[in-house]
């Protein structure tokens, strides 16, 4: 039964942490770029380097806070139960 509450958990804040994410690059992108939108890869309108450095920049947004909120999950569980979440 644990282990399904955690897997739950760790999907709404999966889902949650996305949001955060698209927040955080979004603001991000605006104060690195200038624009509103970042560039799509299929857009005629940039070049390679400006949507591949785009894309690195969400990725690791997107990954940092992955991270930070798998590392605060499991402290929460582990405080909750005195186990360590491993996957």
């Amino acid at each position: 039964m644990n282990k399904l509450a955690v897997r739950g958990a760790s999907a709404l804040s999966g889902m949650i942490g996305g949001a955060v994410a698209s927040l955080v690059f979004k603001q991000v992108w605006k104060l690195a770029a200038g624009e509103d939108e970042a560039p799509q890869a299929t857009s005629p309108d940039y070049g390679w380097g400006e949507v591949v450095v785009a894309a690195a920049i969400q990725g690791a947004i997107f990954a940092a806070v992955k991270a930070a909120i798998d590392r605060a999950g499991a402290e929460a569980y582990r405080r909750s139960t005195g186990e360590w979440v491993t996957d």
